[in-house]
């Protein structure tokens, strides 16, 4: 699995504060927020259960040790996701239209 960690490259920039625009001072962002953006067919708790059994690489933050608290993802991650799902993107379209770089 790649490592999606934060990237300071300038697209991760963009993506950052594209996310920091769109969701305000949040350094978490809850998971009912990022499905309703970004995952729309999924709900929260199949979110959940996929990130979980490492489907969707990406890290779900806890608030507590509580099967009840709050969970979310951090922007940094939501970001690094984004760009590794946009890099994924451009390989598959260059693959498919020849183009070189």
């Amino acid at each position: 699995m790649k490592n999606l960690s934060y990237d300071s490259k300038p697209q991760s920039l963009n993506t950052l504060f594209f996310l920091m625009a769109q969701y305000g001072p949040m350094a978490v962002i809850p998971l009912d927020l990022i499905c309703r953006d970004y995952f729309s067919h999924l709900p929260p708790d199949k979110f959940l259960r996929k990130a979980s059994l490492g489907e969707l690489p990406i890290p779900i933050i806890r608030m507590e040790g509580s099967q009840k608290c709050h969970k979310g993802v951090h922007i940094l991650d939501l970001a690094g996701y984004i760009d590794s799902r946009r890099d994924a993107a451009t390989k598959e379209y260059h693959q498919m239209h020849g183009v070189v770089g």
